[in-house]
């Protein structure tokens, strides 16, 4: 019996991504030494890290938009970095990406924008494409602004269009990278609400790379924290604030976050 199935039969849940002693370095910078994690399905995996630590770097080997000079990345048993051709494209279809600005383009409308997936990758009628569009405006509770240009919407309703888009085709795994960077605390949390919903409601694996502290403890079932290239901690939110690493406990004073979870005003 293979060990999927063993897990399937055990109720444990399976892994959907895998990095096995992946390297990357670009010239004579190490960006990514030696990391080795294991993402489960329907679980939110949370990377934190300070600027340049190799985050959106670990996230873009996940759909081989970067390729490790050593190790392996696999996804639900397949070798990312191995596919090519249909093989690679069939890997790519199982995800979602939801980009750090959105990545709305401009001249098309929201709805336009969300439809483009399906019209480029499935061979859906226009009435089907124009039902699920409204169906995920829906889940993102955009459902009157499907009409509206980009720049006719705030920053929180274009990061939540591009995450309409991200989940139209109903991926099994959606890549978040920094979904709450540049907007303000109410709209940041209205991100986080989504995300998690869409792992009650949907099942979806998650992998938010983010420098939001708050929002890595809100909705992550484990958080990674990336320091020179290496995994330094890994661990749930309750056991991540009270870890004793000292660059772990560093970042979260940086924060005033204390051991016991509970914010601090900066001036005490």
């Amino acid at each position: 019996m293979s060990e999927t199935s063993d897990k399937k039969q055990s109720g444990e849940p399976e892994c959907m991504l895998r990095f096995e002693n992946v390297r990357k370095a670009f010239g004579p910078a190490q960006v990514l030494d030696g990391l080795s994690f294991d993402i489960r399905q329907g679980e939110i995996f949370v990377i934190l890290g300070p600027s340049g630590t190799g985050k959106s770097v670990t996230l873009k080997h996940m759909v081989r938009l970067l390729t490790p000079d050593e190790g392996n990345i696999y996804v639900r048993g397949d070798c990312v970095n191995a596919a090519a051709g249909h093989d690679l494209e069939r890997i790519r279809e199982r995800f979602g990406y939801l980009f750090q600005g959105g990545a709305l383009l401009a001249w098309m409308s929201v709805g336009e924008n969300i439809a483009l997936p399906l019209r480029e990758r499935t061979k859906m009628t226009e009435a089907e494409i124009k039902a699920r569009v409204a169906e995920v405006l829906e889940m993102v509770e955009m459902g009157g602004d499907g009409d509206k240009r980009p720049s006719e919407i705030s920053g929180g309703m274009r990061k939540r269009a591009g995450l309409a888009r991200a989940i139209v085709t109903s991926p099994e795994i959606v890549l978040y990278d920094e979904p709450t960077s540049g907007l303000d605390p109410v709209t940041s949390r209205t991100i986080d609400a989504l995300i998690a919903r869409l792992r009650d409601e949907l099942n979806i694996t998650s992998v938010v790379v983010t420098h939001d502290l708050h929002s890595a403890l809100t909705i992550a079932s484990r958080i990674a924290m990336l320091q020179g290239g290496k995994i330094i901690e890994i661990s749930t939110p309750e056991a991540f604030i009270r870890s004793e690493h000292p660059e772990v406990k560093r970042f979260l004073e940086s924060q005033f976050i204390t051991t016991n979870g509970v914010w601090e005003d900066a001036d005490k």
